[in-house]
């Protein structure tokens, strides 16, 4: 899962080896080697896609709040923000151009992962708040398009904390918070 956000996220063209990715095969065919064991190279397979372990949700979501977003089509746009935990990396992606489509959203985007397959991280990540176009004497609200839950941010500098067990990154749309909105 964090490879699969990672990829989507830090550049603007991305792919995955079908089903393997998915169901997280990776018994090598000899010590040493990168080659699979049951590769559809040396047999014909059949998968079921539907098991537990299948990635296909969260490779449709993903690909889904890429389709929608201007800022993660590009590759110049991309600034790494420090975060006090080097399991966890953070970096933010914004408008790249001054123009936009019109139909695609060109908000900013904020990527948080743990690169820790086991143990849950946390730490501090800080942003920049006006490369985010974010005013930083209010409240802005960071939205996790992953999981649809919204966070009311303070100032440049914000608690994180990610579990592999049940998702191992956010993918955060930054905005500033509706007028009335409640905290």
């Amino acid at each position: 899962m964090a490879r699969l956000v990672l990829a989507a996220t830090a550049a603007a063209s991305y792919g995955i080896y079908g089903p393997v990715f998915e169901l997280c095969e990776n018994e090598p065919r000899d010590d040493g080697t990168e080659e699979y064991l049951h590769s559809e190279k040396y047999e014909i397979r059949s998968f079921d896609l539907t098991s537990a372990s299948a990635m296909c949700e969260l490779i449709a979501r993903v690909n889904q709040i890429r389709r929608g977003s201007q800022v993660l089509q590009h590759d110049r746009n991309l600034t790494v923000c420090p975060i006090g935990n080097d399991q966890l990396i953070a970096y933010a992606r914004t408008r790249p151009f001054s123009v936009s489509d019109g139909e695609l959203d060109t908000r900013p985007i904020v990527v948080v992962v743990n690169l820790d397959p086991a143990d849950k991280q946390s730490g501090w990540v800080e942003l920049d708040l006006e490369a985010l176009e974010i005013d930083p004497t209010k409240p802005y609200e960071a939205h996790d398009l992953l999981t649809g839950t919204r966070y009311t941010w303070h100032g440049p500098r914000n608690y994180v904390i990610l579990d592999p067990a049940v998702l191992p990154a956010h993918i955060l749309r930054v905005e500033e918070r509706e007028q009335g909105a409640a905290l």
